[in-house]
């Protein structure tokens, strides 16, 4: 086949493989006119068919008790098959099973523990006519039907979820109130962080400034103390010795305080 080899198979796009298997299907079945479609969708029919007849017959030789034959195992699959529903009640692509049975997908490994459908053999005759004793009674996979509520039941059903849902509503809205209280007080504190931080540096920045100012006003004041004025004329001299006298007034005050004394 087509997919059989390892590195066809993987890489191989999708309708390229159908396109080959379609050529190969038209060389073995000369005159068919069959599709490359037509081949694809049967496959699903098939595949989903061969699936299910190897989960039965998987529940069959699990099942296998001492003395029986593979007919007995056959009909057990069949039984399953069957049970299953969601298709035909019997298996009928024997020659197909023949020839996929040993592809990786649908071989049958025996595990777990024996499945026992009934204590009488699948292949005799139950001796009661009962439909609880039937061997597929108590191991069918069939599900049965739940059976419906009444409409006191739904009522009071949806009463109880309408409760439900808005005591639910209730909580999780109080909860968000709650979280939203809760961050709108962290985002007030941060803010109140953030302001005493600039405010913070702002004064840092003014008292900076202030020492600079200071500075400057001090080396000036040490120049106009220390300017030589032998030189100069007498106009200049008196501006500089009121400059002098500017200076101590100022540095008096500032250090002792306002003064009414002046200093010559």
């Amino acid at each position: 086949m087509v997919s059989h080899c390892p590195v066809t198979g993987n890489e191989i796009k999708f309708s390229h493989m159908w396109k080959k298997i379609h050529q190969a299907f038209c060389e073995r079945a000369i005159g068919s006119t069959r599709t490359e479609m037509a081949l694809s969708s049967r496959w699903k029919v098939l595949n989903k068919e061969l699936a299910k007849w190897r989960n039965a017959l998987a529940k069959a030789m699990d099942n296998h008790r001492s003395g029986e034959n593979l007919s007995s195992e056959i009909m057990q699959a069949q039984m399953w098959f069957g049970a299953t529903g969601q298709g035909k009640k019997s298996f009928n692509h024997t020659h197909c099973w023949e020839v996929v049975k040993t592809c990786k997908r649908f071989q049958i490994i025996p595990t777990g523990p024996t499945v026992v459908l009934n204590e009488t053999p699948l292949h005799e005759t139950p001796a009661s006519d009962s439909p609880m004793d039937s061997p597929m009674s108590q191991d069918s996979p069939i599900e049965k039907e739940p059976r419906p509520i009444g409409r006191k039941a739904a009522k009071a059903k949806r009463g109880s979820n309408s409760s439900k849902n808005a005591s639910k509503f209730l909580e999780e809205l109080s909860k968000h109130q709650a979280m939203r209280i809760e961050m709108d007080l962290k985002q007030q504190e941060h803010d109140m962080a953030i302001q005493l931080e600039y405010a913070k540096e702002r004064e840092y920045v003014r008292k900076e400034r202030e020492y600079v100012r200071e500075q400057n006003i001090e080396k000036k004041d040490r120049e106009t103390m220390a300017m030589d004025t032998s030189h100069m004329s007498p106009e200049t001299k008196q501006f500089w010795k009121l400059e002098r006298r500017d200076v101590m007034r100022r540095r008096l005050f500032r250090d002792d305080g306002p003064s009414n004394t002046d200093c010559e």
